[in-house]
Parts: structure tokens; sequence; C-alpha cells
């Protein structure tokens, strides 16, 4: 980029990261949580499934890897937190809503190399879809209602090198935790960069750049 361009336009980003946490089960169920499963569709059951009257039940454990990286990062833990329903059409959750967290999540605030962070939640992942199969998509449901923590920035970083050793951080971070393997060529561990460029210290067109590979890219 010239030297000219760089000093005219700021560009400001706001992350937010998707990482598969570590357990032994899924998220409301005892379905299996194994991302090497090559096998299609074979650890699932009812609930994650979306089968009427199933009754979701939280994986604990899931929570606790939540905290700890929550006490990592020097966020504040809630004293009441509760799940939501995120209601739009998801062509691989059969239920047709996502189970997340919103108004009242784990962690609220907190900082990571020195980025400013808003909130750390708890949700359940999608399923996989592939398009490559010629005139129709296939649908694996094994991921479906894994653990999903979701870590989310304040729109504070200027560069994209802040940003890649942003993601290189707290991947260390869950690893040494244990509490995910952030494995970005899996997909365990997902980074969505909203990215705006101006003039000056107003904010631009919010663009949302999806699963970007900063680690290993910038």
């Amino acid at each position: 980029m010239e030297k000219g361009v760089e000093t005219k336009y700021k560009t400001t980003i706001g992350l937010e990261v998707h990482a598969e946490l570590k357990t032994r089960t899924k998220m409301f169920c005892d379905s299996k949580n194994d991302a090497d499963e090559e096998r299609p569709n074979v650890n699932i059951c009812p609930i994650c499934m979306g089968h009427p009257g199933t009754l979701p039940v939280i994986n604990k454990e899931a929570v606790k890897h939540v905290l700890k990286v929550g006490a990592a990062v020097g966020g504040t833990f809630a004293d009441f937190t509760e799940f939501d329903r995120k209601n739009y059409f998801y062509p691989d959750i059969p239920k047709g809503y996502q189970i997340s967290q919103y108004k009242y999540p784990l962690i609220t605030g907190g900082s990571l190399n020195g980025i400013e962070l808003t909130r750390i939640h708890l949700e359940e992942d999608t399923a996989t879809s592939q398009h490559d199969k010629g005139d129709y998509s296939l649908v694996d449901f094994n991921r479906a209602g894994v653990p999903l923590m979701e870590l989310v920035t304040e729109p504070v970083i200027h560069t994209a090198k802040d940003a890649s050793n942003f993601a290189k951080e707290l991947q260390l971070i869950l690893q040494s935790l244990g509490a995910g393997d952030a494995n970005m060529e899996k997909g365990e561990m997902r980074v969505e960069a909203n990215i705006s460029i101006s003039p000056d210290d107003t904010f631009g067109t919010k663009v949302e750049v999806k699963k970007s590979q900063l680690i290993s890219r910038c």
C-alpha cells in the first residue's frame, strides 16, 4: 500500500472469534464431541437434531472453560446469566434457531494484548454443509450442538497485524488452559472481522469479513 494512502484513511476493526470447546459431549446433550470423526451423522441424538419435545441440558464443562478464559483476560463474571433463542433460518440447525447468549453473557469486559473486550458467551455450533457435490448439498450433523465460545472485542483495533496478534494470543490461551484445540484449519477457531475505513476518527460503513484466517495469512 502506498504511504499516502496509509496516512489518508483510518482503519477500525472489531473481532468476533468463535472457538469450539474441548468437552467430551456436546453443549446441550450427551452426543460425542469429536472433531476427528470422519463418518457423517454418527454423533447425533434427538436433542441436537431438534426433535420435538426434547429438553436441552447445559454442559457444565463448557461453562467452566469459558470462565477460565474470562479469568485469564481479566473479565467480570456474571452473577446472573441466561440463554436466548437466536431466531433466524439456519439450513444446518434442524430446530431452526440457535441457543446462544445475548443480554446476560457469562463474561463482560477484560482485555487481551491491549485490546478491550466486550463480552464472552456460550452457544452451540452449527452442522457442516458441503456444497461441492454438483447440483445438491449435503449436511453432516456431527458438529451440530458442539459447545462454542464467542468472544467479541471492542472496535479498537487499527491494523491487520494487531488483529492477527490478538487471534494468536487467544489461540495460545485456549490451548494452554485446555479449553480448546483452536485448530483453524479444522474450523475449531474462526475469526470474523468487522472493518470500517474513514478519513477521520468517525466510523465508516462497516463490512463484516466472515471466517478469516488471520493467524496464518497476516
